[in-house]
């Protein structure tokens, strides 16, 4: 399993400029070379390289740095193209594929630039790493980090670390190779239903509440519009003050959120069965006030964050049908949307039974997984 490690450098005044330096000439080279492959629409790894290795090399980039700025910008591609094939810059001819298909990709400035182990070297037991610059090789860059990350770097470090400049500090992203443990056989299922109003509520009726979460969000984006129509100086300093606040924080939840649920998961000896939401914003229609909490919301970052907690502590994980989980019965398994008189009430129209909507949808999850785990094992065991 691979997770990254945020690591803090602090360099000293000539080593942020040589840092800084390095950004700057990187991304202007990628943004050369996206150029030359928007051009002669090469954009495959080896043959971008063979392309462009040359003039990366006469712009001042070492070997390896050469190649891995050819490698950011085909990877850049790859994921442009990724995502038109999946859909999420609309159908052939919207306005909004049609400007991501018309240029080439663009890199800020101070765009993370990966490195590997030939042009980054690090010295855990001194907390220092060495870094190719423009300016030669900058040696004793002091880094910090938690314990925990120490561990993780010194036990699990491998491949690239991309540096990274943000909000005036620099950051290495290490990649660490981390064993998964093996998966134990469950005692049931914890389902888990994932919502706007409850941000996630599981089966044996513990509801995370959205409501703080949803009312930060409105309050941040009231004064983003504020600031942005203000427009002065000073409004837009605010503005960069508070980017990424309103994610940090969303992130920060949805941490906690996971962590929970895991830990219950793990103590209980059950698995977690989670919904497919694959592609729920373009699936899913609301009035036009909903709609901003909808696609704002990180849907897939708290799955993905319940995800690697659960290989982590080697608990059971699969994902399951959402289809007519809020209007089906946990009880008798009667479906219609009469079951469902209000947002927060689920009242069975069949048998009389009654709950909260989104623990009756959890325990539907729960015992979707429970059926999609016993199908899948009885396969395996049978081959």
């Amino acid at each position: 399993m691979k997770l990254v490690a945020a690591v803090r450098l602090f360099p000293s005044a000539p080593q942020e400029a040589a840092l800084r330096d390095t950004l700057a000439l990187c991304n202007r080279a990628a943004n050369t070379v996206s150029a030359r492959a928007f051009e002669a629409r090469v954009t495959g790894k080896q043959s971008l390289q063979r392309l462009v290795y040359g003039d990366l090399k006469e712009a001042g980039l070492s070997a390896q740095p050469a190649i891995h700025v050819a490698r950011k910008v085909a990877g850049a591609y790859a994921t442009l193209m990724a995502s038109i094939r999946a859909g999420n810059l609309g159908q052939p001819g919207s306005k909004r594929r049609v400007k991501a298909e018309s240029k080439p990709i663009r890199f800020r400035p101070d765009a993370a630039q990966p490195f590997d182990d030939r042009c980054l070297s690090w010295q855990p037991a001194r907390r220092t790493v060495s870094i190719w610059t423009t300016a030669g090789r900058m040696a004793g860059i002091p880094f910090r980090c938690s314990d925990a990350q120490y561990e993780q770097l010194r036990e699990h470090r491998r491949g690239e670390s991309d540096l990274v400049h943000r909000d005036g500090k620099w950051y290495l992203y290490a990649t660490c190779d981390i064993p998964e443990p093996g998966l134990t056989e469950p005692d049931g299922f914890t389902g888990v239903d994932l919502g706007i109003a409850n941000i996630a509520t599981t089966d044996d009726g513990t509801r995370h509440s959205g409501k703080h979460l949803n009312r930060h969000r409105h309050r941040a984006r009231h004064l983003r519009r504020k600031l942005q129509a203000k427009g002065t100086r000073s409004a837009k300093r605010l503005l960069r003050k508070r980017s990424r606040k309103e994610t940090r924080f969303a992130a920060g939840t949805n941490h906690v959120i996971a962590k929970r649920i895991v830990t219950e998961a793990e103590r209980t000896g059950r698995g977690i069965a989670l919904e497919d939401l694959g592609g729920i914003c373009g699936r899913v229609r609301l009035r036009k006030p909903q709609r901003v909490t909808l696609h704002s919301w990180a849907f897939a970052q708290l799955g993905h964050f319940i995800a690697y907690k659960a290989a982590r502590a080697g608990v059971p994980l699969v994902y399951v049908d959402p289809a007519y989980t809020s209007q089906m019965c946990s009880s008798c398994g009667h479906v219609s949307k009469k079951n469902r008189p209000s947002q927060a009430t689920f009242r069975c129209t069949s048998c009389g039974f009654a709950e909260h909507a989104d623990v009756n949808a959890a325990r539907n999850i729960a015992a979707r997984g429970a059926a999609d785990w016993a199908v899948s094992h009885a396969a395996d065991d049978a081959a």
